[in-house]
């Protein structure tokens, strides 16, 4: 089992977050922020990633420093759980669709980071959640994680079923990239001999 717990305290948040890559999709994730733990919840059960994650920040300011620093952890736990990257497949893609939004995510686990983040949401805020804060956390996990994502909403009218189309994206994408290629399950997927 590819697993990694990674844990970071800070004056602003304390948060624990352990991966499981070749999990069932379990979850148990508590940020205080209910919007965002249904979204992670989602990337653990379509990922199918068992995925802790215990999250204390400084609501009493905003979302904005728990949902960043969630992603952080996040994503060097995945990193550290991919070790030495032997025997992934590395690049993914998927169109996921909700209802009337279609969302497309492509990923390269190449260990370099970047986004390119092409979404618009019809409002502000999904009850208490502000928008915004998806591509705060989408940043950064690629950026910790150390993997090349580009995400783009094509259409779609619901802010909350654009949010949810670019968790689940993400998960069947990351599913499909970290899984071990049965063709070659020893080598790293690049001409360089390493990730």
């Amino acid at each position: 089992m590819r697993t990694a717990t990674v844990n970071r305290r800070t004056r602003e948040t304390d948060i624990s977050v352990t991966v499981g890559l070749d999990g069932t999709g379990e979850a148990s994730v508590a940020t205080g922020v209910g919007f965002f733990d249904h979204m992670l919840e989602q990337v653990a059960r379509h990922g199918l990633i068992d995925l802790t994650v215990a999250a204390k920040g400084d609501l009493h300011i905003d979302q904005h420093h728990t949902c960043e620093d969630v992603g952080i952890v996040l994503g060097q736990a995945v990193r550290k759980a991919l070790g030495d990257m032997k025997g992934i497949v590395r690049y993914a893609d998927v169109h996921l669709p909700m209802d009337e939004a279609l969302t497309r995510c492509a990923i390269d686990i190449s260990g370099r980071p970047h986004l390119v983040w092409k979404v618009a949401f019809t409002r502000p805020k999904i009850g208490e959640f502000d928008t915004e804060l998806v591509r705060e956390f989408f940043q950064a996990f690629a950026q910790h994680a150390g993997i090349t994502l580009h995400i783009e909403t094509l259409y779609g009218d619901n802010s909350h079923h654009i949010a949810e189309t670019c968790f689940k994206a993400l998960a069947r994408a990351l599913r499909a990239a970290v899984a071990i290629d049965p063709r070659q399950p020893e080598a790293v997927p690049s001409t360089k001999g390493m990730l």
